[in-house]
């Protein structure tokens, strides 16, 4: 199991006497301790900020930032440069280095141990002495939103009887419109083995329709495109074309505008004078990939183009989830804590790496490395000095820097629970967030005597 965001474990401890609020007449605190209503809304982070609207990055720098990271971090993959034909022992390097079965008692969803028979069935339907010595590079979209797994199996594992949240086997998601080369096949032919931009891991043969090379990495080109802004769009319901119907698209997916489409040319029975209309892959009937119209109603929250990278479009894009529940691997429905970060992120249409293990080590971005010989004051100070939209990594997990309150730093993050140690209490005491919440980062403490900032292994900084 790779590390993504290992927030469950996370102990944030937060001393009562901690207060955010700079003034006498904010509402009174609630269940986070030194958390104030006030801010809870972006207004009170955007009130603080001295340039909101100044451009962190334009376009040209961030498109450079990117084919750094295409060029530079190893955890990102250029599916243009991939050779014709792939070889077998790569194949078998990616799939065994995620595909490695656990030999500890894992659990089900009842918390009912796992017969290793029935672990034994899964690893054989990896099908790994099917992987041929060499084969040609094979291209797929992604239809829908669909789980990436450490193995061909819906099945949910947990490392414990009484933990059903995190599942060992749930490894990320990929959204409509990603592409993919296939390299493999699970043995009952229901899974592909996938190589997408930033994951290798098995997805569900029904969310993927196969093209070549040309249509799938040319999808949409030089054409009018739209982002979603939002925390996530869905086109309309359309029981003329089930392909297209109710298809969710996250924050920061681009799909192409059909913007010449007749004004009065229903869409799947549908004239689009409420919407806007874009297009969509589908498996065609012949069951390879092809393109379909589709609507978005003019409600969503899109843009034409990716939003202006500003402290204040950081702010605002980060708030979008708040309250979302939490999910492990992109779990749920929603996004881990390295899921959050980059999807805020990707709205700007800056690249970075799926999990923190390679967010927070990442060479195409401005790292500021927190090592083990930094003291106390030094790391505090470096927090203090972090603007919005920073990145501070401790080992499993990310949190966003939203701004200062009395000069102390605080975070928006996607966790799944936190302490606090009460004023007097000996132990800490435990809050299920499971969620997008807003802390302070330097109260928190990682165990009963060690501050969380001094387990601060980097800032990375997506700035000049």
């Amino acid at each position: 199991m790779r590390l993504k965001c290992l927030a469950l474990g996370l102990l944030l401890a937060l001393p009562a006497a901690t207060a955010l609020a700079s003034s006498a007449a904010s509402p009174p605190p609630l269940a986070v301790p030194g958390l104030a209503e006030s801010h809870l809304s972006p207004r009170f982070w955007l009130e603080s900020l001295a340039h909101p609207d100044r451009v962190v990055l334009d376009r040209a720098a961030i498109e450079a930032q990117n084919a750094r990271m295409v060029g530079e971090d190893p955890s990102i993959h250029d599916l243009a440069a991939l050779p014709d034909r792939i070889g077998g022992t790569q194949v078998r390097e990616w799939i065994e280095g995620l595909s490695t079965l656990p030999t500890v008692t894992m659990y089900d969803e009842d918390g009912q141990a796992i017969d290793p028979g029935v672990l034994a069935t899964i690893g054989a339907n990896t099908n790994l002495d099917r992987v041929p010595a060499d084969q040609p590079a094979r291209y797929g979209m992604v239809l829908r939103r669909a789980d990436l797994r450490a193995f061909p199996t819906a099945l949910r594992v947990f490392r414990s009887a009484d933990n059903s949240d995190i599942d060992r086997f749930q490894e990320s998601a990929l959204f409509p419109g990603d592409p993919v080369v296939v390299l493999h096949e699970s043995a009952d032919g229901d899974w592909l083995f996938v190589l997408s931009q930033r994951y290798a891991a098995w997805i569900p043969k029904e969310h993927v329709a196969e093209g070549d090379r040309a249509q799938v990495l040319g999808w949409g080109g030089d054409q009018p495109y739209l982002v979603v802004t939002g925390a996530t769009a869905r086109t309309v319901h359309t029981p003329e074309a089930p392909g297209v119907s109710d298809v969710q698209l996250e924050m920061g997916v681009r799909v192409p505008r059909l913007v010449d489409w007749p004004a009065d040319r229903p869409v799947n029975g549908q004239v689009p004078a409420a919407g806007y209309v874009v297009e969509l892959p589908v498996r065609g009937e012949d069951g390879r990939l092809a393109f379909a119209p589709a609507l978005l109603p003019r409600s969503a929250d899109v843009s034409d183009d990716y939003l202006p990278l500003t402290e204040a479009n950081l702010v605002r894009q980060s708030f979008k989830f708040l309250g979302e529940r939490y999910g492990w691997g992109h779990s749920y429905n929603a996004r881990d804590c390295s899921g959050f970060v980059s999807e805020v992120y990707r709205s700007f249409g800056v690249l970075i790496p799926r999990n923190t293990s390679a967010q927070s080590v990442s060479p195409a971005l401005n790292r500021l490395e927190l090592g083990p010989d930094m003291d106390h004051e030094a790391r505090v100070q470096a927090l203090r000095e972090a603007r919005p939209g920073d990145l501070v990594y401790i080992p499993g997990h990310v949190m966003m820097v939203l701004g200062h309150v009395d000069g102390d730093p605080v975070a928006i993050h996607d966790t799944s629970g936190m302490s606090w140690l009460p004023d007097g209490a000996s132990e800490l005491q435990r809050l299920h967030l499971n969620g997008v919440v807003v802390t302070p980062i330097l109260p928190m403490m990682a165990g009963r005597d060690t501050p969380t900032v001094d387990r601060i292994t980097a800032i990375q900084r997506i700035r000049p």
